[in-house]
C-alpha cells in the first residue's frame, strides 16, 4: 500500500445520500467504531430540523465540537473510527479534522432526483425531505476527498472506499484526482 491506512474516516454528504448505511458497512469492514452524527445533535437542533428549519453555523458549532471530541477520543485510544456526518462546509470539515491525524473524507454524491426519491421513501426521525435543497445550497464540495456516486449499491461503494483508503493506485482518476472522476455533481 502506498499510504498509511486512516485511523479516522468521515462519510459525508447531503441528507439521503446514504451516509449511515455506507458508514456502518465501512466501519464493519475496517473493524472500526461507528458514530452517527445524527445521534449527537442537541435537542434544539433536532426540533428546528423537525420543524423544517435549516440549521445555521451557530446551531452546528457545539455539535461539531462534540463530534471532533469523539473523533479525538477514538484516535487517542488507538481505535479506528468512521463518522457519518453531513460536513457540508469546508469550515465544518476543518473543525472535525482539528487535532485528528490522518483523517480522510469520503464524499457521497449523486443526482438530486435520486437523492430526493430516497428521502421521500424513507422515514427519518427528524430530517424532512424539504431540507434537501437547503443542504445542496450549503454544500461546499471538498477539494480533498474520495468521491463516490451513490447510484452504485452500498456494498460496492464500500469496496471502492476501502480500495481508495488503502491507496490503491487503480483508484486514481485520469487527472490524478483521488476519487471517481465520473461522479455527478450533487446540484
Amino acid at each position: 500500500m502506498s499510504e498509511r491506512p486512516p485511523t479516522a474516516v468521515v462519510v459525508m454528504g447531503v441528507s439521503g445520500c446514504g451516509k449511515t448505511e455506507v458508514g456502518q458497512r465501512l466501519a464493519r469492514r475496517l473493524d472500526a467504531r461507528f458514530i452517527d452524527a445524527d445521534d449527537l445533535h442537541p435537542p434544539a437542533n433536532v426540533e428546528k430540523m423537525r420543524a423544517g428549519i435549516a440549521l445555521d453555523d451557530a446551531d452546528r458549532a457545539p455539535w461539531l465540537a462534540l463530534l471532533n471530541a469523539r473523533l479525538r477520543e477514538a484516535v487517542a485510544a488507538g481505535q479506528p473510527v468512521v463518522l457519518a456526518c453531513s460536513a457540508l462546509k469546508q469550515s465544518y470539515r476543518d473543525r472535525l479534522a482539528d487535532g485528528v491525524a490522518n483523517l480522510r473524507f469520503v464524499h457521497l454524491v449523486g443526482d438530486r432526483g435520486l437523492i430526493a426519491a430516497r428521502l421521500a421513501a424513507r422515514q427519518h426521525r427528524y430530517m424532512p425531505a424539504s431540507l434537501l435543497d437547503s443542504q445542496l445550497a450549503t454544500l461546499e464540495p471538498p477539494a480533498e476527498a474520495i468521491v463516490l456516486d451513490v447510484a452504485v449499491p452500498p456494498e460496492a461503494l464500500v469496496d471502492l472506499a476501502v480500495r481508495a483508503l488503502a491507496g490503491d493506485s487503480r483508484w486514481d482518476g485520469p487527472d490524478g484526482h483521488r476519487g471517481n472522476p465520473t461522479a455527478p455533481e450533487s446540484r
